[in-house]
């Protein structure tokens, strides 16, 4: 459920705030109030705000130089959020070479650095009793230290990511690369904590360092996110139609009446089935419950299946080598209930449903997806909110 707040777009990219953003515009508000107030109360709680505000400004532009980037390499994105730890841009896939990920990765601290001499240059010019001077100069700093945290080497943060495409330059593997760089961020985070509890214990400086360990847990999470949503894309990308699809469908005479076909098969099951029609050992196409439905009774008795069916070269197919993230981008695009799988000698091999994919990652990843939920996905057609596979096999095509 989407609980963030649209602000509005900058280059048809939609901003939002997270609700927990307000906690951190506050906090900054405290730390840049209380530094000020030698220009009086009014004036300093003022200044604090401003700053607080211009922070978020940086870290907008910050994003920005990421997503416009991405963006001229033909990669959307979907949004930037502003949240408690900084900014995200939501970038809908993977840059296509290490060296185009290199350059997504390095906008955002290049855009800081520069917001940082820009903003150093501005101070230098503007008189010392003018409270814009401390003020601007304060920014400039600020924005050196965002560019400098996030070039430190470990997912999700930027330097990750270019850790990230350094080793995919040297190793030619992508999903290694993010292993490697995600395992960086996951030690850095752990660091993080153990010195955030330590601050908390030695100098009794608990705001100090709640707030670091709250940075190492975030890193934490988010690097194990990264090296999750990594093995699901190369399993998605391992795993084809045939490991995954089922023989659940009925295979039945071609020349048979509507009437007896109805009679033999619908009258017998209330449960949605599968049927394809052969005749003379070889797969006709298939049956389409509701072609039936729309024929008229009286030609039941005349009308054989021969004459209703969908042959195999006109509905959705693939074959038993599909990937499963093809089969699910297949399944995405054309909003399928499920796809036919065919054998290299174009007979019906399987059929394959969102279901049937959840099940085979399950079982091949031990996710924890009962058969209770299988049957769910299976009758509303559609994936689990908290695996979003249709997302990521798109990240996935080519």
């Amino acid at each position: 459920m989407q609980t963030n707040w649209k602000i509005g777009s900058l280059f048809g990219i939609p901003l939002f705030l997270d609700p927990l953003w307000f906690v951190i515009l506050g906090l900054t508000t405290l730390n840049f109030g209380f530094a000020y107030q030698q220009w009086g109360t009014v004036a300093g709680w003022s200044a604090g705000l401003i700053m607080a505000l211009l922070l978020f400004a940086s870290v907008l532009l910050h994003e920005l130089g990421h997503s416009l980037v991405a963006q001229s390499q033909g990669i959307k994105v979907n949004s930037i959020t502003l949240f408690l730890f900084g900014g995200v841009a939501a970038i809908e896939e993977e840059s296509k070479t290490p060296g185009q990920a290199f350059q997504v990765a390095i906008a955002g601290p290049a855009v800081s650095v520069m917001l940082f001499f820009l903003l150093s240059l501005a101070a230098s010019v503007i008189p010392d009793s003018n409270p814009l001077s401390e003020m601007t100069a304060d920014l400039s700093r600020i924005n050196l230290v965002v560019a400098l945290f996030n070039l430190i080497p470990g997912l999700p943060l930027d330097g990750g990511q270019v850790l990230k495409a350094a080793l995919w330059k040297v190793t030619g593997d992508r999903f290694q690369a993010v292993h490697w760089a995600a395992k960086a961020g996951q030690i850095l985070g752990y660091i993080a904590i153990a010195l955030g509890f330590a601050i908390d214990f030695f100098t009794r400086e608990f705001i100090t360092g709640l707030w670091i360990v709250l940075i190492g847990w975030f890193a934490v999470r988010n690097a194990n996110s990264y090296d999750r949503v990594t093995t699901l894309q190369e399993t998605l990308l391992k795993l084809v139609a045939a490991d995954s699809m089922t023989r659940n469908f009925r295979v039945v005479d071609a020349n048979q009446t509507l009437r007896e076909f109805a009679d033999s098969y619908l009258l017998e099951t209330t449960t949605p089935q599968v049927y394809f029609a052969a005749s003379d050992g070889r797969y006709r196409g298939l049956v389409e419950i509701n072609d039936l439905r729309t024929t008229e009774r009286s030609e039941w008795e005349t009308q054989t299946l021969q004459s209703i069916v969908h042959p195999l070269n006109a509905i959705p197919t693939v074959i038993e080598s599909t990937s499963l993230a093809e089969v699910i981008n297949k399944l995405e695009i054309e909003q399928l209930p499920q796809i036919t799988v065919l054998s290299p000698a174009d007979a019906v091999a399987g059929v394959i449903d969102r279901g049937d994919i959840v099940q085979a990652l399950a079982e091949k990843l031990n996710l924890p997806i009962d058969a209770a939920e299988i049957r769910r996905i299976k009758e509303e057609g559609s994936f689990p909110p908290g695996l979003q596979l249709g997302v990521i096999a798109k990240s996935l095509d080519k």
